[in-house]
């Protein structure tokens, strides 16, 4: 008797992979290439990076709609954001905690909740639901552009998704380049020494290339402090948005056969990095090389999403929007040198 003939598995071919990689190339490429125009400029003349990729992108729109880009803008904007969000556990370890102490650890955890619900709260007022209110918070609350992409990738889909990341990735930008000037005068005007000049630009200022500028420019000691506060902000990516996706799942705020996953795989990627970068410290070149593959990663991002835009979209958002951001911000900025004040926070 003849055995029988064990079926076929079928796999993905190696042509057909191929083919997709060959169909995303020039729409990556073109990502790629205003992501390196940006990091140039950036370096030579102080602009943020963020925001020169995310204004060539727009300046760019129409490229998203050629037959040979589009596909790789859309990888851009989807994956490649993923990914450079979960290489951003690897500036994470758990050790943060007893560097800081735990007041200091408290006061900065319970800003972010706070914060997120003062938005959600005067959302109401400024005539905007959820979404434009946990992105604008969220991103305000944590680490600027790179939560408001996170928490992008999280929310449910409708029409003006893109326009509403694109005005907050340009306000938060905006308000935290403005922060990295006006808040080391604060502090001197709050009589605050390095170390908490440090603790208050680190647990307020939205984005960490922002808080790093600031803080150095006061001293080396309070320059240290902020990037550690600013880092344990960073952490605090992973449950905000593991809850919020918790939420949307079990809620009926996405339609029906459209829930998000009950943790996002970039989220997952992400603890588990800081995981391993709290059980095992990774050498300092590895380190170095996962942050910046995350910075460009983000850059390559954004482009792809500012490739995707349009501006007459944008402007729709309107000013009540721009009034939302301004307010969360100030009500962080408030909050935070109320509790130092009040509770005379000082690290270990």
């Amino acid at each position: 008797m003849r055995g029988r003939v064990p079926p076929r598995v079928s796999l993905p071919s190696v042509k057909g992979l191929g083919q997709r990689l060959r169909g995303a190339f020039p729409g990556l490429l073109l990502a790629a290439i205003i992501a390196l125009a940006s990091k140039f400029i950036s370096e030579h003349y102080g602009a943020p990076a963020m925001l020169l990729a995310l204004l060539f992108g727009i300046a760019l729109n129409f490229m998203a709609d050629d037959a040979r880009c589009g596909p790789g803008i859309a990888i851009a904007a989807r994956d490649v954001l993923r990914l450079g969000v979960a290489l951003l556990g690897l500036r994470i370890s758990f050790g943060m905690v007893g560097a800081l102490g735990w007041p200091v650890v408290t006061m900065v955890v319970a800003m972010v909740p706070l914060t997120i619900g003062f938005g959600f709260a005067a959302s109401r007022l400024f005539g905007f639901r959820y979404r434009f209110a946990f992105l604008s918070a969220g991103a305000v609350a944590i680490c600027g552009a790179s939560a408001a992409l996170a928490i992008a990738a999280i929310l449910p889909r409708d029409a003006k998704s893109d326009d509403r990341l694109v005005f907050t990735v340009v306000g938060v930008t905006i308000l935290s380049t403005l922060a990295m000037i006006l808040y080391p005068l604060l502090s001197h005007a709050m009589h605050f020494d390095d170390v908490t000049a440090g603790i208050y630009i680190g647990a307020t200022v939205h984005d960490v290339a922002q808080v790093v500028g600031a803080g150095f420019s006061i001293s080396d000691e309070a320059g240290e402090t902020a990037t550690l506060v600013k880092l344990l902000r960073v952490a605090m990516l992973a449950p905000v948005v593991i809850l919020a996706a918790l939420v949307l799942r079990s809620g009926e705020t996405a339609p029906e056969g459209a829930r998000p996953p009950l943790v996002p795989g970039f989220v997952l990627a992400f603890v588990a990095l800081a995981t391993l970068n709290t059980v095992l410290p990774l050498p300092e070149a590895v380190q170095r090389l996962a942050q910046d593959g995350s910075g460009w990663l983000l850059l390559v991002a954004i482009a792809a999403v500012g490739l995707r835009t349009r501006p007459a979209e944008i402007l729709k958002v309107g000013r009540p929007a721009a009034a939302l951001l301004l307010a969360e911000t100030v009500f962080m900025a408030a909050a935070v040198a109320l509790a130092i004040k009040v509770f005379d926070l000082h690290p270990l």
